[in-house]
């Protein structure tokens, strides 16, 4: 058995940040991975860290600050205010300036602030050149100050003794390896947004058949807290399900961009000085690969098809859980010749990143061919799709016959987007935690050496908006293996 100071399950951004934090303070820090390489969800998101009083906002004469930035997130929370983690939020917000300017320190750069509502200030920081850049520095900077990172680890087991957590069982290649902890054992696990049992328990049977979008976030931090007495709070909100485009084959050349400061501090400059007519091949490279259609495309009449060419529900009604009962889950979204002219142009965009750029039909024949299927009839169509031709024609009389207030579809040239599939983007259960990031168990007492950060210490808090599931993995991570280390003995 391995003996370290403080040992963190998960090697994305929040479970780095915690290794990082625990090994400045100069404990002996282990941290474990279950997948080959490091990255988590950190490494599939878009990459905006929402964060005020940063020299990007002082550049822009911006003053704002924490308790401003706690307000207004208050506003993203609608009808589901009174669920909110208010004394969490507050943690977040404070944390978020020094937060901030530690990523700085690590070599991250971003773009921003861009503004979003309900924040009354603009708070959103994009990453630069993409969301790697995250794993890539804090990987560096984790092995430089000498965390252990073993990857291919999955935990399977946390032991007590005399009262608390200290010990982690890992499945490796070679076995069952157990390693000691004389302070906190951190996780940092994400969520369980493609675990089909902790869907079906707080969501639903439904939900438990779609995908997450990293097929990896499986709920074993919730899972090893739940065995001694955690509790998930939240556990059936999610963003999602919704529909998202398949990714292309080959990886775009803009996540594939090294995250080379001198690279994102030019890119920061371009997006500033260059006129937008040259950026925005750059932009759609992105835009069009990882964000999701538009429900607007359903509103103005567009129709959902599967596979089979059939209509299969009604598309502006939670079209996302009817999906997974579809062939290979898959679909099409099928426009007419007034829907490709209509979705030409603002306001009707196909997709966003907010703040960024907005994606129009035009954007998706040029930089998504792989999803992209025209042809003058239907006919047409339905055989470059490999769809049952009859069928397809037989969809758009019936969709036509039954519209109603909907618009009907009209004469070509037919467009279909797809395969579309639906998934989760992110889950907002996490364990229940105190404000130390301690997991509390049996009335609300502290799991003694245990803590959770980032999703699987969400503690009930609902992060709506852009930016803030990232900034709480990163300030979640960083106390709760600052706290981990000092609990070493």
């Amino acid at each position: 058995m391995e003996t370290y100071d403080v040992i963190v399950v998960g090697g994305g951004g929040s479970g780095l940040a915690a290794a990082i934090e625990a090994r400045s303070t100069g404990r002996n820090v282990l941290l474990l991975e279950k997948n080959p390489t490091l990255g988590g969800s950190t490494a599939w998101s878009v990459g905006s860290v929402t964060a005020t009083q940063t020299p990007h906002q002082a550049r822009k004469g911006v003053d704002d600050t924490p308790a401003d930035h706690w307000r207004d997130m208050a506003g993203f929370n609608g009808d589901l205010d009174a669920r909110d983690n208010p004394g969490l939020r507050r943690v977040l917000a404070d944390a978020m300036p020094d937060t901030f300017r530690w990523l700085l320190s690590q070599g991250i750069r971003f773009y921003g602030p861009m503004p979003e509502p309900s924040h009354q200030k603009p708070r959103m920081h994009n990453v630069l050149p993409n969301s790697r850049s995250f794993i890539t520095h804090l990987e560096k900077a984790a092995r430089r100050a000498g965390v252990v990172i073993q990857c291919d680890a999955r935990a399977k087991a946390l032991v007590k003794e005399n009262d608390r957590v200290t010990t982690i069982d890992c499945d490796t290649p070679d076995g069952v390896k157990r390693f000691h902890a004389t302070g906190g054992i951190v996780l940092a696990t994400g969520d369980f947004t493609s675990d089909p049992e902790l869907k079906a328990q707080w969501m639903g049977p439904q939900e438990a058949k779609i995908d997450g979008v990293n097929i990896t976030a499986t709920g074993d931090g919730q899972k090893l807290a739940l065995a001694l007495g955690g509790r998930v709070i939240n556990g059936d909100l999610a963003l999602g399900p919704e529909l998202r485009f398949v990714p292309p084959q080959k990886r775009n050349w803009l996540l594939n961009l090294p995250p080379w400061p001198l690279l994102a501090n030019l890119m920061a400059w371009s997006l500033d000085h260059m006129p937008p007519a040259l950026l925005r091949p750059f932009v759609m490279s992105f835009v069009t690969t990882a964000l999701a259609p538009s429900p607007d495309l359903f509103s103005e009449g567009a129709i959902l098809i599967n596979k089979r060419g059939a209509q299969f529900t009604d598309e502006c009604d939670r079209p996302a859980y009817a999906l997974p009962d579809q062939p290979d889950k898959a679909g099409y979204i099928l426009l007419d010749k007034r829907m490709t002219d209509l979705f030409a142009g603002w306001p009707h965009f196909v997709s966003t990143a907010p703040g960024v750029a907005y994606a129009y039909v035009e954007d998706y024949r040029r930089n998504r061919p792989d999803i992209y299927t025209s042809a003058a009839t239907l006919d047409d169509l339905a055989g470059k799709l490999s769809l049952p031709v009859a069928s397809l024609a037989a969809t758009v009389q019936s969709h036509n016959d039954k519209a109603g207030n909907r618009p009907q579809l009209g004469d070509g040239p037919y467009v279909a987007l797809g395969p579309v599939r639906a998934v989760f983007v992110h889950a907002e259960g996490g364990l229940a935690v105190d404000h130390e990031h301690r997991v509390l168990g049996d009335g609300d007492r502290p799991i003694a050496g245990l803590y959770a950060a980032g999703s699987t210490g969400q503690g009930g808090m609902l992060l709506k908006g852009h930016g803030h599931h990232l900034g709480w993995a990163f300030a979640s991570g960083r106390r709760a293996g600052r706290n981990a280390a000092m609990d070493a003995r």
